[in-house]
C-alpha cells in the first residue's frame, strides 16, 4: 500500500491540471498530503483483512461498506466526490452506477492478499459494486488489482502489458508522450486506468513511475496513486520513501498498514529494487 499512498500524496498538489506536465518537480513539497484515495485504500484493505477467502458475498459487501463508510466518519474533508460523499451519509446506502476511478485508486490491497487471479478479481468486484457497480467502474478496479498481483508474482511487463489489454480491452498502445499534450482532469476509469498502467510500464523504477504519472496531469493524485500501487508490486518502494511515507500518515492510519504488511509477509514477490 506504501506506493497507493505515496502516489496519492505525491500527485495531491498536481491535481486539476496544476502541475507544468514534466517529470522535474520536487517529490515532497507543498501541498503534499494524503487524501481520500489514502483514506479509502486503507479502508478496503482493513474490510479485506478481516475476510476469511471464501466469504460470501454478503459478507465482503458488508465489510466494505461499514469499514469506508467509518473511515469516511473520520477523514469527513479528505475530499470525496459529491455522489460518494452522499453515499457515506444515507440511512441505507446503495451502489449508485459509477464509474469513477475512485474505485480503482482505493484497490491496492486486493492485488496482494490473495493467491490466486480468481481470488483477486472475485474479491476486486465484491469490495467495488458497494458503490461502482458500473461494468467500467469494476473493469477499472479488476484491472488495476490483476496488475498488482501479476506484477509481484513475478510477470514481465510485456506479460502484464498483454494480460490486461486481452482481458480488459484497454489500450495501451499509446505512449505517454502521445498521452500527455491532451490529457487534461477526468474522473473515469475508461480515461484514468489505461494512462496509469501506462505511465507504470514506461517507468524504469518505482521513482521515474511516479514522476511519469505526475506528468501527465489530469487526476493527478488517482492517476498516480494507481500507477503507484503496480509500481510497487514490480519493483518495490525504496526504504527512504517508505519512512517519508509513514512520517506523513496519522497513527491509526499507520496502524493499518503495519497489520497490512504484517499480512503480506511470505506472500510470493519478485522485488526488482
Amino acid at each position: 500500500m506504501y506506493g497507493a499512498i505515496l502516489g496519492d500524496m505525491i500527485g495531491a498538489p498536481f491535481e486539476f491540471d496544476q502541475g507544468g506536465k514534466t517529470k522535474e518537480f520536487p517529490l515532497f513539497g507543498k501541498g503534499t498530503m494524503f487524501t481520500d484515495d489514502t483514506v479509502m485504500t486503507i479502508a478496503i484493505a482493513e474490510a479485506v483483512l478481516g475476510l476469511k477467502k471464501n466469504a460470501s458475498d454478503q459478507k465482503v459487501h458488508k465489510a466494505a461498506v461499514q469499514a469506508m463508510r467509518k473511515w469516511g466518519a473520520e477523514y469527513p474533508g479528505a475530499g470525496y466526490g459529491a455522489r460518494f460523499i452522499h453515499w457515506l451519509y444515507e440511512d441505507d446506502p446503495k451502489p449508485y452506477g459509477s464509474f469513477g476511478n475512485g474505485s480503482a485508486m482505493r484497490i491496492s490491497s486486493v492485488g496482494w492478499l490473495f493467491d490466486t487471479m480468481e481470488e483477486t478479481l472475485r474479491f476486486a468486484k465484491l469490495v467495488t459494486e458497494v458503490t461502482h457497480d458500473h461494468p467500467e467502474g469494476i473493469k477499472g478496479a479488476q484491472a488495476t488489482a490483476a496488475a498488482i498481483f501479476l506484477a509481484r508474482t513475478g510477470s514481465d511487463k510485456a506479460e502484464i502489458y498483454d494480460f490486461i489489454v486481452r482481458e480488459f480491452g484497454y489500450d495501451l498502445s499509446r505512449t505517454c508522450d502521445e498521452i500527455r499534450p491532451t490529457y487534461h482532469h477526468v474522473e473515469s476509469c475508461q480515461q484514468t486506468v489505461p494512462e496509469a498502467i501506462t505511465a507504470f510500464l514506461e517507468g524504469k523504477d518505482f521513482e521515474d513511475v511516479i514522476r511519469t504519472a505526475v506528468s501527465l496531469g489530469g487526476d493527478c493524485d488517482t492517476l498516480t496513486c494507481i500507477a503507484g500501487s503496480i509500481a510497487e508490486a514490480f519493483y518495490g518502494v525504496p526504504e527512504e520513501l517508505v519512512q517519508e511515507c509513514r512520517a506523513r500518515i496519522p497513527k491509526d492510519i499507520r496502524a493499518v498498514v503495519d497489520q497490512f504488511q504484517k499480512r503480506i509477509q511470505g506472500k510470493k514477490f519478485i522485488g526488482r529494487l
